[in-house]
């Protein structure tokens, strides 16, 4: 029954309506107390009755701790926007675990069995780049899930001046680890056959000190950024469809590259909002619907990446867990090429 608001009778009214042809109501027969009270009441319970059967879901998200750290802000603006979204009353309860690099809350979410209520796991970039690398603490499988939400940063090769050519000296390449992302930086030189060296160092810092001659640059606005630092761009990193640049990709179509360019993926993941890939497909839909909602409020939000849904969060979440092939060959260049190996 609709929401209408009820006119309720007096005690003492009579109930009145209109005679066919007259525009004068015709007299009811009295109706009891009991018998109008009744009525009233079960109409009451009628119109109540769809807000009764729609009773609040509630679904929890893991969240890499700490609470106040910028994974729990950044999830609790999407759970919002995902409530606001959604057709029917949600409830999506934070649980934070771990530490920032995402790495304990994915290996929990890896554990939960299915079919316990929607779950979620905000994933930042640096859990991805643990499993890249075979930590041996990093026990879960991103292709096992799927992309709801993924926030996105554009990244490019970039050094002093033009890109040397073969022959040329070995150009210095800031690392601050062999696990780190930034070490695709190398592995990106190595396969365009530019000499290159690795050096000890957070990237930025060492290029700005004049220590580092070519880096990785993820971020909104990363040609910006190269301007600021004193780089030149040389390519555009695993572009998307809205990266309008003059820019050309990265001219390296192998396993070795998308290797590579998966370390970089880990460097352009703000955040991703992940559910099991065997989650039914109609809640797949139903949650892809309520994204549409989130991905229009976080465009408003400056320097958080670029907001993806669907078949483009889809697209970009593949770079980060590439085929096994390539997996294999970035760990075998990081043993081969930097003496590193995971355990």
């Amino acid at each position: 029954m609709p929401h209408s608001r009820l006119s309720q009778p007096s005690a003492f009214a009579e109930m009145t309506a209109f005679a066919p042809g007259s525009t004068r109501p015709a007299r009811m027969p009295p109706v009891g107390r009991r018998t109008a009270g009744l009525s009233l009441l079960s109409l009451a319970l009628a119109a109540a009755r769809p807000a009764m059967a729609q009773p609040v879901q509630q679904s929890t998200v893991l969240v890499p701790g700490p609470e106040e750290g910028s994974s729990s802000a950044w999830t609790t603006r999407a759970v919002a926007a995902l409530a606001r979204g959604h057709y029917r009353p949600v409830a999506l309860q934070l649980s934070h675990l771990g530490g920032p690099d995402g790495v304990t809350a994915a290996n929990r979410f890896a554990t939960l069995e299915p079919g316990d209520g929607d779950r979620f796991l905000t994933l930042p970039g640096m859990a991805c780049q643990a499993w890249l690398t075979g930590a041996t603490r990093a026990r879960f499988e991103p292709r096992a899930w799927l992309p709801l939400l993924v926030s996105w940063n554009s990244a490019v090769l970039a050094g002093r001046g033009r890109l040397p050519s073969p022959g040329a000296a070995p150009l210095r390449v800031a690392i601050p680890s062999p696990d780190a992302p930034e070490a695709a930086a190398l592995a990106l030189l190595d396969l365009l056959g530019v000499p290159a060296q690795a050096v000890t160092g957070p990237a930025e810092a060492a290029f700005r000190a004049g220590e580092a001659d070519a880096l990785i640059i993820a971020g909104p606005a990363p040609i910006d950024r190269a301007k600021v630092l004193g780089a030149t761009p040389w390519y555009q990193l695993s572009p998307t469809q809205d990266d309008a640049t003059d820019l050309p990709p990265l001219p390296v179509r192998s396993p070795a590259a998308r290797g590579a360019l998966a370390a970089v993926a880990a460097l352009q993941l703000r955040a991703a909002l992940v559910m099991p890939y065997l989650t039914p497909a109609d809640t797949v839909a139903t949650w892809r619907r309520a994204a549409l909602r989130w991905q229009e409020e976080e465009r408003t939000q400056p320097g958080e990446g670029r907001p993806m849904v669907g078949a483009q969060a889809a697209a970009a979440f593949a770079l980060l867990a590439p085929p096994p092939d390539a997996v294999l060959s970035y760990r075998s260049w990081l043993e081969r090429r930097l003496g590193w190996r995971a355990g």
